[in-house]
């Protein structure tokens, strides 16, 4: 994959980032002057046009006159090891924390699949190619602690991350020529030769760290600091792993931006985490906590009739979601020789007995995912490929199957039995098709048993794959399910450690860098490479996405990479819901207009919700 290497990494470090303001002041007015001066524009939309005009007042999804107040209390599931969202260690932080204390250049907007509007920077100048980007910074933007936002704290932090941030900030610099800050309030990013029209989005949701206030010499090492940002909120209180609190800033500069009118509408945030899902549900029960997402259909159907919801105090919740819904399921490490075998990973999937487990432990409430971006229009299923799609796909044979190619794929369906004999026996045939033999202990290639881990994290997790193991028992593979406790999970799933895991992938509303992270090549480093799956095609068909600039090239991209990973087998698709369920105290109100392509229902913190009797 282009610009992979450490070596590509360097050059920005070496050529770019060391200039002052003074010096590239000096060397500005010739790179200046190949530059376009096309007009400031208030926002950047992935193709098209941004939907809200020059001078919009508040999101569609927020009420401006929203009261202010009140503490909100929260409770999330597993831990945390540090406050840094940037370093190596960002997987262990919590993500909330962007946008609540970090801010960004501009800032999505969840009504729109992915444009971004001004925050710290107001405008921003692009040609049409989107080969150079220039930001300009608002002058009223500062930081906690009062000091201005300038362009100098940019450059820092570009130079910053590129040297010291996570794998997947590294690779967004390697793509950039040059970049340079001609004033105080201006940021210049040459991208000539990255073909990638969302490269300039990705800038946009740069984060904007404190020269000043960061140490530099540590930033790779797990920190509990409260960090110096110009967010809405400060943290307050930390209790490492176990509680954080945020207290709104009074300060905060941008309480009157378009981007902010109506959220953050909480003066207090008190997040508290539980190491299990139960203790994690009883305490909602019980009070200390005011809102939870189910993300459980037993629980929804069987659970909630304790007295909070029964006297009225709690209220349920349905929302119909409008977004795409994400991927989840038992995910083949393909770093283990056993899984390199598609047959293997086929044969493997097929035992997933989807029906049965709905049924009886789920009420039938779920539908099962059949698409890397199912329910949207970059799903391929149903859809046979286009003639785009195929000269896409043209110089990679066999990489997509002829019932994927034509869009009759579905996951296998399952009797409902729990025991359905003709899956089973072809499941088997493509196992012995791979060189495995039954024995009296199982399936044996060249000696060696089909034997594999699942790792899990939670109860349900683990009664899950329980259900699995006992189906995959049924043709001679043997599956062991492992729980080692949330910190040990976290850092086997770290270093790759594991056979299978279960993974999930947050929907979003077009695809784009995010599959550079799970499927390139540097996700074989990255944290987010899971799979450890990086082929040709995959890596092409990536970059023909992120080349695209128009919806109909984003659908052919999507579809063709679709195709290919639904071969692949890389993963096990669970099954998703048909509608969030929530439920809160009654106290918490929300607006009647829901963003259509939030990466969650209302965001971690709940940014467009208030208390209409503040506590």
């Amino acid at each position: 994959m282009k610009h992979s290497s450490r070596a590509a990494r360097s050059k920005i470090g070496d050529r770019t980032f060391a200039l002052s303001v003074a010096v590239s002041a000096a060397l500005g007015p010739t790179y200046a002057q190949d530059l376009p001066h096309p007009a400031p524009t208030h926002g950047l939309a992935i193709v098209g046009a941004p939907a809200l005009a020059t001078g919009f007042h508040h999101l569609p999804y927020a009420d401006p006159d929203a009261p202010k107040g009140g503490k909100l209390r929260l409770g999330l599931l597993g831990s945390f090891e540090g406050l840094n969202r940037f370093n190596d260690k960002y997987v262990r932080s919590p993500y909330f924390l962007i946008g609540a204390v970090y801010e960004t250049l501009m800032i999505r907007s969840e009504d729109e699949p992915k444009t971004y509007y001004g925050l710290v920077a107001h405008s921003l100048e692009i040609d049409d190619a989107r080969r150079h980007v220039t930001f300009h910074l608002d002058p009223r933007a500062h930081f906690s602690d009062g000091a201005p936002i300038t362009s100098a704290d940019v450059l820092f932090t570009v130079d910053l991350l590129e040297k010291k941030g996570a794998p997947p900030l590294r690779e967004i610099f390697d793509l950039v020529k040059a970049v340079d800050a001609p004033d105080s309030l201006t940021i210049r990013f040459d991208l000539s030769g990255a073909n990638d029209r969302e490269l300039p989005l990705l800038l946009a949701a740069l984060p904007v760290l404190p020269k000043h206030a960061t140490d530099v010499e540590r930033f790779a090492e797990a920190t509990y600091a409260p960090p110096v940002a110009s967010g809405p909120y400060i943290v307050s209180e930390v209790k490492p792993g176990e509680r954080i609190v945020l207290r709104r800033d009074p300060r905060y500069w941008g309480k009157d931006l378009p981007m902010r009118r109506g959220l953050f509408n909480f003066d207090e945030i008190d997040v508290d985490y539980y190491r299990d899902g139960d203790a994690l549900f009883e305490a909602f029960k019980g009070g200390p906590i005011d809102y939870r997402e189910e993300t459980n259909a037993g629980h929804w159907t069987a659970a909630y009739d304790f007295p909070a919801l029964t006297d009225g105090r709690v209220v349920k919740d349905v929302i119909k979601p409008t977004h795409p819904v994400g991927i989840e399921g038992f995910l083949f490490n393909l770093r283990k020789e056993m899984f390199r075998d598609v047959r293997v990973r086929e044969a493997i999937a097929m035992m997933f007995d989807f029906e049965w487990i709905n049924a009886n432990y789920y009420s039938g409430r779920y539908a099962r995912t059949k698409s890397y971006f199912d329910e949207s229009a970059f799903s391929s299923s149903g859809w046979p490929a286009s003639d785009a799609e195929k000269r896409l796909l043209a110089r990679f044979s066999n990489v997509v199957r002829a019932d994927v190619m034509a869009g009759r794929w579905l996951p296998p369906t399952h009797d409902g039995t729990a025991r359905d004999r003709q899956l089973a026996r072809h499941a088997q045939s493509l196992l012995i098709e791979a060189g495995y033999r039954l024995t009296q202990s199982g399936l044996v290639k060249d000696g060696a048993p089909l034997h594999f881990e699942i790792l899990v994290r939670t109860r349900d997790e683990e009664r899950l794959a329980l259900i699995f193991s006992e189906s995959l028992k049924r043709i001679g593979v043997d599956a062991r399910v492992r729980s080692p406790g949330h910190v040990q999970f976290v850092r086997r799933r770290q270093q790759f450690d594991y056979d299978v895991v279960i993974a999930r992938w947050r929907s979003v509303a077009i695809p784009g860098s995010e599959q550079r992270v799970h499927w390139s090549e540097i996700a074989m480093e990255a944290s987010g490479g899971f799979a450890g799956a990086a082929a040709p095609a995959v890596a092409a068909t990536i970059d023909a996405l992120l080349a695209a600039g128009s919806k109909e090239e984003l659908t052919t991209a999507a579809r063709a990479l679709d195709r290919i990973l639904l071969s692949g087998f890389y993963i096990v698709p669970l099954y998703h819901a048909t509608e969030t369920w929530t439920a809160h105290v009654a106290e918490l109100k929300r607006p009647t207009s829901n963003p259509r392509f939030p990466m969650l229902p209302f965001g971690t913190l709940l940014d467009n919700w208030w208390f209409d009797r503040p506590r």
